[in-house]
């Protein structure tokens, strides 16, 4: 779909016609596009890691070499290639391909084969290329290797799928893994940074430097940093295997290119001719090269292989040059292919990095979305690929070592290929890291990340907002959470439109954990950008090695993906920028639509390093605005926007300054933020813990519910379609997975049931099914794991078995549709060999009805009936205690069932569902609840579905005057109240009472799963103290605000009971004399005596058993004062 429509035939407002016009059900042709839409940066970015994103990176490997029995054995990576999903060979089946659902049910990794083409040559000759299966990786679903890839509706059905899947996760053991997306630096840009912390990096460092996060085209990455220091020198720092080396840059200079002094100095110097502190701290770095004989290039490149190649584990036959230029090229400015290229960078970098240490440039913040990018899913999949696969190469090294030296005969195909077999294949290792989420790297992946932890989330499927908002979720980082600065967590201007304001968690993850707006893309896609060098050349563009026609110090340096390609007089340049532009919307002369294109203007002030920055690269976040001059979309990025005037309403745009306009008010809010009515009249925080609790919500997760064996899925028996709705929601087909139901709130304080957030809930509603619902657990019983080793154990029942009592069929496992109680048998196996029958009983409190049973087989197929899957239905209606909330994050307990009788009834005789007491409003400011109610109320007269996207009323177009209109004209009051009679005496209240139509959810909170009770049970093995957790049916704490509650009431005794009798009492002996509790022991008994008598207790300091006495002390006292016993400390206790 082209990006440039998607926005455009939006719904103008919500309609009932899934509810009136016929066919809702019926599977359309194909899938609805804004819905696939959401999963598009993690599909798009995997199908181009496992396209010509892996023979790129395969290709970067570089080659094994490495002498083996006095030859030069070199062992390259020539190609690989990932396969759908397959049965493995030898099975005997229908169907050769294996889909996900399969891969759900049996709990197995939904992976598909790696194999390589691997050449080898000794001494230098080729040998030839072998084919080598590499084992088996995880296959992201929908992707193009996926076998649902392109699949209509129906065809979904068919293989058990949803028929608006959307994919985008990973199915490892059974569960749907989702790789999540993280922030980086933005990739080859030099970003200018003060940290105090690198002035102990060395004597004379300062806090200025610069540093860029380079990243080649096969996303190899590295983070490089140049230091200014306090002598005026420059020191070039980078990380290798995780170690960190420094380089003076005038040697890193001289290593890169053939140039005289002269000619480095006048580079280094270019617009900034007039300075003579910098030109004299230019000829000292040169000077310091000279100084240690560093003369020519050659010579300089020798003095860095001799001094680095201890580090670079190369062969023993490269010279120290080979040596040299092979750190170039793997830790300095790699993402250039040339060593000028990289040359002219480092002058520009060193340029920017002395003006911002004399304070006459701005320093960058890394915290902002502008020097930022995403770190796609498909891409860390490509680099974890490429580090297993040069860890493979290097096993192979090992057991040529190892295992070679033992094999007779010469090196031929077959040796090398019996090599091949012996080494690990990489199937665990990736498996390990999308379970866990758990990085276990040597090189860091190459993609130089601080953390190596939570990298993948589980995407639980509790209702489908929650679902999608694991796709649109961007992290900062797991090393960021501990921080203790707060700096990293603000919402700052730079992200309008990119990240949602609203839609973060509050608690620990605030700000770290953000959401994309609905309309920003990442950028998957790679384009070759040979063709713009020449283009800018001839708009005007001076070369880098060419002179401008005035002094550099009034030009622009251009950079594209990191690359000096040029300079640009100031007069040209804004002409050079609305020419690149207009190429860019109107997609001339082969300039991609999501190029970045950025003009830093001189300002005169210490702004930010002016220049003109291209970017063309992926994994930057874009959004699409209406370019007012040509009148059609474009994609700006995140730096662009900084010197884009975007307007959002008409009213606002002035002629020749606004050059753009936003798509729709509300394009700054994420997908969940946009489903809030009425957002724009509700306080902030409230808008914040709706997005939290949307995402809670007992709705209708999945069609598929015969199908799936979820550990736990929540379903609401009788959801409804919301009568008032923002059109996002229709635009999204949310109808298919409804999450609550129109209830008649009265805003009322009636019976002080309803203080402080509790509501109460009409017990005739309830009766009728208001928020019925139930859970789906489910259970894999494998036998292979209950009795290990014995292969002759299956399902079954010995006929008449009293322990069934019936209540089995054949097979041992229980008939569908039957309700389980505490107690009831659960399954039965029996012993093939013995006849022996074992049965199972249901442990769970509460009674379940058995939904269906599935027969799971082993992944080869050859497993006997040792595996099920049984799913039963918990029935959960609604009960005192469970939680509920509106649209607007008002949520509230239900408190009691009041009879129907009781409560108040309007005029017409009509008794409200909720009662919502009137002190939840004042405070929160949720004034679009009250729209929304009023808007229910006049929709539901008139048979409408009421538009409630934020932002379409305004001071001058009252929401009050529309929807007080329509009720008007309903025959109701303006303001939305009635006059309502009590349901106890049947007189009319004073007041009059607010009511509507207000969408209730139902959360997934429920008292039968909260509440926790325990008279005695398992005790903890060292403290004889009650265990704690509900699981274990542990005891619940009694903590020190507690007891301090208790004193000040002055009830000691139960304060007694309660630490004391009900903990861990324990009576032992103490000698009164010496006061110990260790040393009372019970008295030896000579041989004779019979083991009958009496034996006394006898304190062995003071050899009396007179002195002995029993008291009664906490049984961790007891252990505590052994424990001090232990470390040579006396407790003495003083009894009176």
């Amino acid at each position: 779909m082209d990006s440039s429509l998607k926005w455009e035939n939006l719904p103008t407002a919500p309609s009932l016609k899934n509810l009136t016009e016929a066919g809702f059900g019926v599977l359309k042709e194909s899938q609805h596009a804004a819905v696939q839409d959401l999963t598009k940066a993690h599909i798009d970015s995997f199908d181009h890691a496992v396209t010509e994103g892996l023979s790129r990176a395969v290709q970067a490997i570089p080659p094994l070499e490495f002498t083996f029995r006095e030859d030069r054995l070199t062992i390259t990576f020539v190609e690989a290639a990932i396969y759908t999903p397959m049965v493995a060979k030898g099975n005997i089946c229908k169907e050769l391909k294996v889909f996900p659902a399969e891969c759900r049910g049996r709990r197995c990794t939904y992976k598909g084969k790696v194999v390589a083409d691997i050449s080898w040559s000794v001494n230098g000759v080729p040998k030839g290329i072998i084919k080598q299966s590499l084992g088996q990786v995880p296959i992201m679903v929908k992707s193009k290797l996926c076998n649902l890839h392109g699949l209509s509706p129906k065809e979904l059905v068919e293989h058990h799928e949803e028929a608006e899947e959307m994919g985008g996760y990973f199915i490892v053991n059974g569960n749907e893994k989702v790789i999540r997306m993280l922030i980086m630096p933005r990739r080859n840009y030099p970003i200018a940074m003060s940290r105090p912390k690198w002035k102990t990096r060395g004597q004379g460092y300062t806090q200025y430097g610069i540093s860029m996060h380079c990243v080649k085209e096969e996303h190899t990455a590295i983070n490089m940093n140049l230091h200014y220091l306090e002598n005026g020198t420059v020191m070039l720092n980078f990380i290798y295997q995780k170690e960190l080396f420094f380089l003076p840059l005038g040697f890193a200079l001289k290593a890169l290119v053939d140039f005289t002094d002269f000619q480095i100095y006048q580079e280094l110097i270019k617009g900034r001719e007039d300075n003579s502190f910098y030109k004299s701290c230019a000829s000292e770095m040169l000077r310091v090269v000279m100084e240690e004989g560093c003369i020519t290039r050659s010579k300089v490149l020798n003095y860095l292989g001799e001094r680095f190649r201890v580090k670079l584990n190369l062969p023993e036959w490269y010279t120290n040059e080979q040596c040299a230029k092979f750190l170039i090229e793997e830790c300095v400015c790699i993402h250039l292919k040339s060593d000028t290229e990289k040359f002219y960078l480092l002058c520009m970098i060193t340029r920017k990095l002395f003006t911002y240490a004399k304070q006459e440039c701005m320093e960058e913040n890394l915290d902002s979305i502008t020097f930022q990018e995403v770190l796609t899913p498909g891409k860390f999949y490509l680099m974890f690929m490429k580090e297993r696969l040069a860890a493979w190469l290097s096993s192979v090294k090992l057991s040529f070592e190892k295992r070679g030296k033992r094999l007779k005969g010469s090196i031929n195909h077959e040796f090398v290929m019996k090599m091949f077999n012996m080494c690990t294949d990489i199937s665990k290792s990736f498996e390990y890291l999308l379970a866990t989420g758990n990085l276990v790297s040597k090189t860091d992946t190459g993609l130089g990340i601080m953390q190596n932890t939570g990298f993948c989330v589980l995407a639980d499927k509790l209702n489908f907002i929650r679902y999608l908002s694991h796709f649109r979720c961007v992290h900062r980082g797991a090393a960021f959470a501990k921080m203790r600065t707060t700096s990293v967590r603000k919402l700052l201007p730079e992200s309008w439109g990119f990240l949602c304001p609203v839609h973060t968690p509050d608690g620990e993850p605030c700000g770290l954990m953000n959401h994309m707006t609905a309309i920003c893309e990442i950028v998957t896609a790679s384009m070759a950008t040979t063709t713009l060098t020449a283009l800018l050349c001839s708009l005007g563009v001076t070369p880098v090695d060419g002179t401008p026609g005035q002094a550099f110090s009034e030009c622009y340096p251009v950079v594209l993906n990191g690359e000096v390609v040029g300079w640009v007089e100031t007069e040209l340049a804004h002409g050079v920028v609305d020419s690149l532009r207009r190429f860019k919307v109107l997609r001339e002369k082969r300039i991609p639509p999501w190029t970045e294109i950025v003009l830093v203007p001189k300002t005169g002030k210490a702004s930010l390093y002016p220049g003109l920055y291209l970017f063309t690269t992926p994994c930057r976040m874009v959004r699409p605005v209406r370019n007012l001059a040509l009148g059609k979309q474009e994609l700006i990025g995140t730096f662009e926007q900084l010197y884009v005037n975007v307007g959002i309403a008409e009213d606002e745009i002035e002629p020749g300054v606004t050059t753009h306009q936003e798509l729709f008010p509300h394009s700054m809010l994420s997908v969940v933020a946009s489903f809030i009515p009425y957002s724009d009249h509700n306080q902030s925080p409230r808008n914040m813990y709706q997005c939290q609790m949307s995402k809670q919500t007992m709705g209708f997760p999945l069609h598929s519910f015969k199908e799936r064996s979820d550990n736990k899925l929540y379903r609401l028996q009788t959801p409804q379609s919301p009568l008032v709705r923002p059109y996002t929601y229709d635009h999204y087909n949310l109808d298919n997975y409804p999450s609550g139901t129109n209830a008649i709130v009265a805003v009322i304080s009636y019976t002080g049931y309803d203080m402080e957030d509790a509501m109460i809930v009409n017990k005739s509603s309830w009766e009728r099914g208001f928020a019925h619902g139930s859970i789906y657990k489910t259970e894999l019983v494998d036998l292979a794991d209950k009795v290990r080793g014995d292969d002759s154990v299956v399902f079954g029942t010995t006929p008449g078995d009293p322990k069934v009592n019936g209540q089995l069929d054949d097979d041992g496992l229980p008939h569908i549709g039957t309700t389980l109680k505490y107690g009831d048998p659960f399954y039965s196996y029996i012993n093939l060999n013995t006849g022996q029958s074992f049965v199972t009983y249901y442990k769970n409190q509460e009674a379940c009805v058995v939904d269906n049973v599935k027969v799971c087989s082993s992944d080869n197929g050859l497993g006997r009936f040792k595996r099920v899957c049984i799913t039963m239905r918990v029935p959960r209606n609604p009960t005192i205690g469970d939680k509920f909330a509106s649209r607007h994050g008002q949520k509230g307990i239900l408190s009691r069932l009041w009879p129907a009788e009781d409560m108040p009834f309007t005029e017409s005789g009509m008794s409200p569902d909720i009662l919502f007491n009137p002190h939840g409003f004042p405070s929160r400011m949720t004034i679009g609840m009250l729209i929304e109610s009023m808007a229910g109320k006049s929709g539901a007269l008139h048979g409408l579905s009421h538009d409630a996207t934020p932002f379409t009323f305004s001071e001058e177009n009252r929401a009050l005057e529309y929807f007080g209109k329509m009720l008007r004209a309903g025959g109701y009051n303006y303001y939305g109240t009635e006059r309502l009679y009590s349901g106890v005496s049947g007189q009319e209240l004073e007041a009059d009472i607010f009511i509507g139509v207000v969408y209730y959810q139902r959360l997934r909170h429920m008292v039968s799963d909260k509440f926790q009770v325990r008279t005695t049970g398992a005790r903890d093995k060292v403290t004889n103290q009650p265990v704690g957790g509900r699981n274990v049916q542990g005891g619940i704490r009694f903590g020190e605000m507690e007891r301090d509650a208790l004193l000040a009431h002055g009830s000691s005794f139960l304060l007694h009971d309660r630490l004391f009798n009900c903990s861990d009492r324990s009576v032992t002996q103490v000698c009164v004399d010496c006061g110990s509790l260790l040393s009372p022991l019970l008295e030896k008994p000579p041989p004779y005596w019979s083991a009958m008598r009496h034996r006394k207790t006898v304190c062995v300091l003071c050899g009396k058993s007179d002195s002995v006495d029993s008291v009664s002390v906490p049984y961790v006292f007891r252990y505590f004062v052994a424990e001090l016993a232990a470390m040579n400390i006396k407790v003495k206790l003083d009894i009176k």
